[in-house]
């Protein structure tokens, strides 16, 4: 009688779904748990239901932070693919200082970005800013006003900035796609007689797909979560203007209202789940 193999090869994904269930879905559990109570984060939490979320939408500043957060990640998700698959097109070319300025724009990406909000600070601060003195010997003084004072220019600051220091990791991403394309591909097109916006259009982005569906994902994420580069731009100001999602949730969080503070990231996970669904099901219905 033979004897039966045991095929141990379903038992190696096991070590990741200990890892998973540890630092993922446990926490997420008790997260959700702990959102249907009113702990303040010393004592005893009490049981009060869905009283945080409804407390959560009548709350005009948390609405309002809403509103940017979803502002801030629609504007720099799509800057941040059209510049990086910009810069990657352009450094796929040949020219001579090819590797160096690769470099230059890859290299803000490695800078923490709370170090980079305040290294903006510096430069943007009216009247004594670096930016302000350099206009002022141009002789454009007024260019450079309180940029930080409304919100329109101050949200448009913050875009700006973390799609300047970002784009290099989009970059590289839509690089090595470029890259990974074969030019028998690009070079029958051409024999086809196809211009050159219609290799783009036609060839070269669909064969992109993968990395435009990485990029747009890492960036939605990247951006509805976004903390740092407010926190020290403009600490959510003027007033609670620029002020996200994450930093709504640390100020209840240290105002000992714990309980409330894990139903809004709650609230901010599906608010970042629902359009990463949606966009890697656009994406991959169209590779």
């Amino acid at each position: 009688m033979q004897k039966k193999r045991i095929d141990y090869s379903q038992f190696l994904s096991l070590p990741a779904l200990i890892l998973f269930s540890v630092f993922f879905v446990y926490p997420l559990l008790k997260g959700v748990g702990m959102s249907l109570t009113n702990w303040d984060g010393m004592g005893k939490a009490s049981f009060v239901g869905f009283k945080n979320f409804i407390d959560f939408f009548a709350d005009e500043r948390a609405i309002s932070d809403i509103r940017t957060t979803l502002i801030f990640a629609v504007g720099s998700a799509v800057l941040l693919n059209l510049v990086g698959l910009g810069y990657a097109v352009l450094m796929n070319s040949s020219f001579r200082g090819k590797s160096l300025a690769r470099v230059i724009i890859y290299l803000p990406a490695i800078i923490s970005p709370l170090i980079m909000g305040y290294i903006w600070y510096f430069l943007l601060q009216p009247g004594r800013g670096f930016l302000y003195h350099a206009f002022q010997q141009l002789g454009l003084p007024d260019l450079i006003g309180n940029w930080m004072s409304s919100y329109p220019s101050a949200l448009a600051v913050l875009v700006l900035v973390n799609v300047w220091q970002f784009a290099g990791m989009t970059m590289i991403i839509y690089l090595a796609g470029l890259q990974s394309i074969s030019g028998d591909v690009l070079e029958a097109a051409l024999i086809d007689g196809a211009t050159p916006w219609q290799r783009f259009y036609r060839v070269t982005l669909p064969l992109l797909m993968p990395a435009i569906r990485i990029n747009v994902v890492t960036n939605i994420i990247g951006s509805l979560s976004v903390f740092d580069v407010i926190m020290s731009l403009t600490e959510g100001g003027p007033g609670y203007a620029t002020e996200s999602l994450s930093i709504y949730i640390m100020r209840m969080c240290y105002g000992s209202r714990t309980g409330y503070s894990t139903a809004v990231a709650m609230i901010l996970f599906l608010i970042i789940l629902v359009p990463v669904l949606i966009s890697m099901r656009l994406t991959k219905s169209k590779a």
